[in-house]
């Protein structure tokens, strides 16, 4: 049976450490972790968290106590990477558009790099030569991944380099002496077809036979969870099964063994996240019945920004009759988390819980009109510690400087 927290844990949190506030259950995270481990078992396989999922310093070392290595975006989520105590050599950093000293930066972090610009490609050819082995992103032109917004390996993407351009890729290579160890792809999230990832791997295959030093393909991720009770998930059993297949033949053709990689964010955290508010007052309209809550998009924007749907379940009056509302936030702007949906009856003062808010939820929050960030609770062991403290007002000036 899926491990969940239970209703009474919720208001029991809500309580003590008051409301918004996100909770993340540590054993769930765990429980995700160890169905990919079993699904790849049959494969040479690595998992790397993709961190900008969800970075508190508590749940970047959770996962290395699990087992798990690092997928970073950014140097200073490489930096927390370290702090959480990750070797260099578990850290994968693939960043986007970001200036060359970045890049630097990584290299002499002594993390994997995955490069995916030409220009940069070239300056670190350049530079390092063969002295540092690198990475390269690319671009499959496949799309995949629940929206327009979360596909990322379409030709329109600005993600990776075009497999068409493989040609100057090679010309890089030959001319700068570089070291390429892996390839890598990513094309979406919310990827519910394994085919998809299939289809990329025969076309990762293909390209590798033009880099003899290769050790590694990295697959990304995009493994869907459900949101809704019926919702599907990515099959994670028969993807394991038909990418341990696949190894195996290209191993048996090429005399090649490679390892695969893959960066789970979302599917490792967002079931563990519940986010729990306040239902400040009921709003009955000529059309409308509204069941505004302490907390707005500057805490929660993936409805209104992805229209992602977060089940929604009111944890103080689970048995009122069922009602039609329309849930929003205390943003002065469009504030819908969701519209016309079912509850059970809404009174002043309830608990409202979003499921599924352990990825991007928090990671995305911002203090638009001067609202302070919520707390983050992580419940280990059944108990629940604080790992981030509410904003206070003095949070909004810390940065200000104060010149008139």
């Amino acid at each position: 049976m899926s491990l969940k927290l239970s209703t009474k844990q919720l208001i029991s949190i809500a309580n003590e450490f008051g409301t918004p506030v996100y909770v993340y259950h540590a054993e769930k995270i765990e429980e995700q972790f160890k169905k990919l481990k079993e699904a790849f078992k049959n494969s040479n396989s690595k998992f790397f968290y993709a961190c900008k999922a969800l970075t508190n310093i508590n749940i970047l070392k959770w996962m290395k106590q699990i087992g798990a290595s690092l997928d970073c975006v950014s140097i200073n989520e490489v930096m927390l990477g370290l702090r959480a105590g990750f070797e260099p050599k578990d850290i994968l950093f693939t960043p986007n558009c970001v200036d060359f000293e970045e890049i630097e930066a990584g290299k002499n972090l002594g993390v994997n790099l995955n490069i995916d610009n030409i220009s940069i490609l070239e300056q670190f050819g350049n530079r390092y030569a063969h002295s540092y082995p690198v990475c390269i992103r690319l671009n499959p032109h496949i799309m995949a991944g629940g929206n327009y917004k979360i596909s990322t390996g379409h030709v329109d993407s600005k993600f990776g380099i075009s497999i068409h351009q493989l040609r100057h890729i090679e010309r890089i290579v030959k001319t700068t002496n570089l070291n390429v160890t892996g390839l890598h792809m990513h094309t979406g999230s919310e990827i519910k077809d394994v085919n998809v990832f299939i289809e990329g791997l025969e076309v990762m295959f293909e390209i590798a036979r033009h880099f003899q030093n290769l050790e590694f393909i990295d697959l990304g991720s995009g493994f869907k969870v459900p949101y809704q009770h019926d919702d599907p998930e990515t099959d994670v059993n028969q993807l394991g099964a038909k990418v341990a297949e696949a190894f195996a033949a290209y191993e048996k053709e090429t005399g090649r063994k490679l390892q695969i990689w893959f960066e789970p964010g979302k599917y490792l955290v967002s079931e563990a996240g519940y986010f729990v508010v306040k239902a400040n007052v009921v709003k009955q309209t000529t059309a409308t019945v509204f069941a505004g809550v302490n907390s707005g998009f500057n805490h929660l924007i993936r409805p209104m920004f992805y229209e992602a749907f977060h089940r929604i379940e009111n944890i103080t009056n689970p048995k009122g009759a069922e009602r039609i509302y329309t849930v929003v936030g205390n943003i002065c702007e469009t504030d819908t988390f969701a519209w016309d949906r079912k509850l059970n009856e809404v009174r002043e003062g309830d608990f409202l819980v979003f499921f599924n808010a352990g990825a991007y939820g928090f990671e995305m929050s911002s203090n638009f009109n001067s609202r302070l960030k919520p707390a983050e609770v992580l419940v280990k062991d059944g108990e629940p510690k604080l790992i981030r403290k509410p904003d206070v007002f003095e949070d909004l000036l810390r940065n200000q400087i104060e010149v008139l």
